[in-house]
């Protein structure tokens, strides 16, 4: 039976150690310029300071950039979000695309649930734009690529995980007169593959992004390296709900699923 468990553990690291690997080279290979190919002005830094609504997509995808127009709209008091989960309109005007596309979703009856809100945006062409936009900049890893580095390392370290459980099951079940040593030993191989591809992704592709290239990383903010305190929107576009001081806002987004 324990040799169950060592196929389960070898094929758990050999899978999640692939899919890192194979996100590594896509996220390398769009971030190299294709051959022949002129940059332009954003490619060379001469690109205006990202927005609000490009950092949170690059920092948390679609779905953060539609709660941080949620967010922004309520702080200016042209939305009431409630500790329920739901979202209703006191200004009907949206000042761009992307807030035009929040009232569109909410509906002429000018309330609706906050997750049907985010789904509704995450799909709309306001924010398909933003991210196209990024894309096309070298910011933001193109969808071919996705999932990306930083969901492979959560592969990998869930497969570390389930090499030791099956480590500890095979030891469990395996007959009295067993080298329990011997045994264990089998399981090193995968727990060192699994532990390995982790350091080298902690030291040689930190930090990770599911949406940013490292281009788009080095141009995000770092909240621990500013002198000051960062705008509450920008913390909230770089952390997501975490980064919300008001006790409101935080429980209308976590009753809804953020």
């Amino acid at each position: 039976m324990w040799l169950f468990f060592f196929l389960l553990a070898v094929a758990a690291a050999a899978l999640s150690c692939a899919l890192l690997c194979r996100a590594a080279v896509a996220a390398a290979r769009t971030a190299r310029p294709a051959p022949g190919a002129v940059p332009g002005p954003s490619a060379e830094g001469d690109r205006a300071g990202l927005t609000l609504y490009e950092m949170a997509y690059l920092s948390g995808g679609p779905h953060r950039l539609a709660d941080l127009v949620l967010v922004l709209m309520a702080q200016q008091r042209r939305l009431l979000l409630t500790d329920t989960g739901w979202a209703t309109v006191v200004d009907p005007v949206g000042n761009d695309a992307v807030e035009r596309a929040t009232l569109t979703a909410i509906g002429p009856a000018g309330q609706c649930r906050i997750p049907q809100i985010r789904e509704s945006l995450v799909g709309d062409v306001a924010v398909r734009e933003v991210a196209d936009r990024l894309v096309s900049d070298g910011l933001a890893l193109p969808a071919a690529v996705r999932p990306g580095i930083a969901t492979g390392v959560r592969l990998v370290k869930g497969a570390a995980v389930l090499v030791l459980l099956c480590a500890a099951a095979a030891a469990w079940m395996a007959p009295a007169e067993a080298d329990q040593g011997l045994l264990l030993g089998w399981f090193a191989l995968p727990l060192i593959v699994t532990l390995g591809s982790w350091a080298v992704a902690r030291f040689e592709l930190h930090p990770y992004s599911d949406w940013a290239t490292d281009a788009g990383g080095q141009q995000l903010p770092r909240p621990s390296g500013s002198p000051a305190p960062l705008p509450s929107l920008t913390s909230f576009a770089l952390c997501g709900p975490i980064a919300l001081t008001d006790p409101t806002l935080r429980a209308a987004l976590h009753s809804s699923g953020a």
